[in-house]
This record gives C-alpha cells, structure tokens and sequence, in this order.
C-alpha cells in the first residue's frame, strides 16, 4: 500500500544509503579502508534501525500522534501523550538514540582517522557531515529532539576538531544544523495542526451531540403537546361550548384530566395502560393521586419496567386510601413505593393516618 509514510520511508532509505555510498567513492588514498567500512556500517545500520524500528506492542495497535517530548520510549509512549486519535511518527526507543549518539560520536572521528590528514576534507571523507545530519534529522522526526541536538552537538565538535571550523561550516556542517532545525519546526506544526484538527472535531461532537439533543427534546415536547391536547381538548372543547358554565360531572372530568396530565410529565416511565386505568379509577372515587418519578429507573429495560409497573397496577387495585402517593426510589432495591392515607375519624386532616405502605422491589434484585 503507497502512502506517505511509506514513500517518506524510501526517500530516507534512498538517501542515507547515497550519503555512505559517497563514503567508498575514494579519489585518494586511504590509510585504513576496513576502519572506513565498517564506520559505514554502522552508519546504516543506525539509521535504518531509527527509521523502521517501533515497538511491537505500540505496532500492533494504532498509534496516535504524540506532542514533540524527549521521555523515554516505552509501549506506552503513545497513549501518554495522544492528541485524540491523529495519527503520527512513535518516539524512538532508547536503545536507538544510544545507537544514534554513539555514531555521532564515533562515525566523524573514525573517518577521520582512517582516510589519513590528508583526505579529511576530500568528499569522499566529508560525507559523514551530511549523514550524521540526516541521522538526527530522523532521530527529531521520531520525537527526541535532545537526542538529535546533542548528536549535532557532538557532530560540530569532532568536525571542527579534525578539519577546523571554517572548512567543517563550508562542507556541510551548516546544512546539517538547518535540516535538524527545520525537522523540530515541522514536527512542532504538525503536532500544533493535530492539536487544532482534536479540538475543531471534539467541538463539531459537541455541537453535533448538542443539537440531536434539541431534536430529541422538541420531538419529546410534540409528543406532551400532542398527548395534552388529547386528554383535555374534550374538556376544553366542552368548557367553551357550555361558556365555562360545567356540570359536576364536567368539573369531575376536568380533575380527571388534570391528574393524566401531571402523571405523564412527572412519572411517564411508571405509566402504560394498566396503570392509567388504575390511577383514573382511585381518582373517580375521589382519592387524591400524586405520582412522581425521582430517578432510579433509568437503564431499566422495557421488560423490568413492564413487571413494576403490573406490581403497581396490583398495589393501586387494592387501594382504599383517601390520598395516594406514587414515587420511584434511588435505593438500588426498592423501585417504586406507594403510600396511603386516609383520614382518621375524629382527627384533623394533617393527622392522617397511613394505611397502605407498599415498595415494589427491582426484579431480580436482592
């Protein structure tokens, strides 16, 4: 599969092996060609090491983008510092950037050692000004920006120790300073944009989550409004015709009326029509009904509320109080609880006695 990484990774590939190529294209001669060699090898084996190696278990699984950090690598690199899900280059493993440093540190000096004073500024002994620079440029693109600086730090010195400060400037070693910085520039926007492009969707979620809300809300409003006028526009309907002027048994279908609506805006989960049947019965025979949903059925599923609701029907069935009290519970046990009173003989009313007390347990619930 081509993508950009991919094609990222043939470039880099491409040119560090073009870089040491440079280094065994020798125009003069070369005091220890094995000492060359094997500088060149671990040149490469450093650096495609810092291009391809990830750690398996932080592989395995997608990997988001990580701000620009210098903390060790380890699996969880990635999930320390994730920028919501966009995806992005790992940070380097620590056994890497040791390897990375320690080719900065030896790869100048054993170069230079080994093509003699009097090639150390031919091109074919310069390479390693342009190929440590490419290292650390990898090294900062795998987020560990103190690792390539001090490569680059490393790589200054030896330079201008083994070929001067002018000459090591004019051969590359600018360049090198200019690819590391530019690769901290890059990394530092793309991290900046992944951060932008998280927030930009975490707000799009938000106000998308915001405004299905709304729909749900005003479909809920329909639905009251629409039920509302179904229970009492008979009523309204009547009270206009008549001029207000009603019959008991008008005003007792008016209170009827009244008593559905407040149950289905303040207890609808306790409803179905059982339970209404029940609930306009004891107000026929003149009970006083309050019904109030306080939370504790949320979650619960249409079957579970099915069962409360038939031990609810039950309970109201069997009931004789003057005043009913209907209320869902928060207690994990308990769902719903009734209570009754009625007044006793004698006694005033704020002295009513109870005579139903009835908790309708959770299903299944102990």
């Amino acid at each position: 599969m081509i993508s950009v990484k991919n094609v990222l990774i043939v470039l880099a590939v491409a040119f560090t092996a073009y870089l040491a190529a440079r280094g065994l294209s020798w125009t003069g001669p070369v005091a220890q060609p094995l000492i060359v060699v094997a500088a060149l090898a671990l040149y490469l084996a450093t650096t495609w090491l810092c291009i391809f190696w990830e750690p398996a278990s932080v592989r395995a699984a997608p990997h988001p983008a990580i701000p620009h950090s210098e903390s060790p690598a380890h699996p969880d690199d990635a999930a320390q510092a994730a920028v919501d899900g966009i995806r992005g280059p790992l940070p380097l493993p620590v056994i890497a950037q040791i390897l990375a440093l320690a080719c900065a540190l030896i790869v100048p000096s054993a170069i230079s050692v080994a093509v003699g004073e009097a090639s150390r500024t031919a091109p074919f002994a310069t390479w390693y000004l342009g190929g440590i620079g490419a290292l650390m440029t990898i090294v900062m693109v795998r987020r560990r920006p103190w690792t390539a600086w001090s490569g680059i730090v490393a790589l200054a010195v030896a330079s201008m120790i083994w070929m001067g400060p002018v000459a090591a400037l004019a051969l590359g070693l600018v360049g090198s300073i200019v690819w590391v910085a530019c690769a901290q520039l890059l990394v530092l926007s793309m991290d900046r944009a992944a951060r932008d492009t998280a927030r930009l969707t975490r707000l799009q979620r938000a106000a998308t989550g915001w405004q299905t809300a709304q729909v749900v809300r005003q479909r809920e409003r329909r639905v009251q409004v629409q039920r509302a006028l179904a229970v009492a526009g008979p009523v309204l309907t009547r009270t206009v015709a008549h001029a207000g002027v009603l019959t008991d048994a008008d005003r007792l279908e008016a209170r009827i009326a009244e008593g559905r609506l407040r149950d289905e805006m303040r207890g609808p989960r306790l409803l179905d029509d059982e339970v209404r049947a029940e609930l306009e019965r004891a107000r026929r025979r003149g009970a006083n009904v309050t019904v109030l949903d306080e939370g504790g059925l949320e979650g619960v599923d249409d079957e579970t509320l099915g069962v409360i609701r038939g031990q609810l029907a039950e309970a109201l069935r069997s009931a004789s109080s003057d005043r009913l009290y209907i209320r869902t519970s928060p207690d994990e046990r308990v769902a719903v609880t009734v209570v009754g009173r009625s007044t006793s003989v004698g006694a005033p009313s704020d002295e009513d006695a109870v005579d139903l007390w009835r908790e309708i347990p959770h299903p299944g619930r102990g």
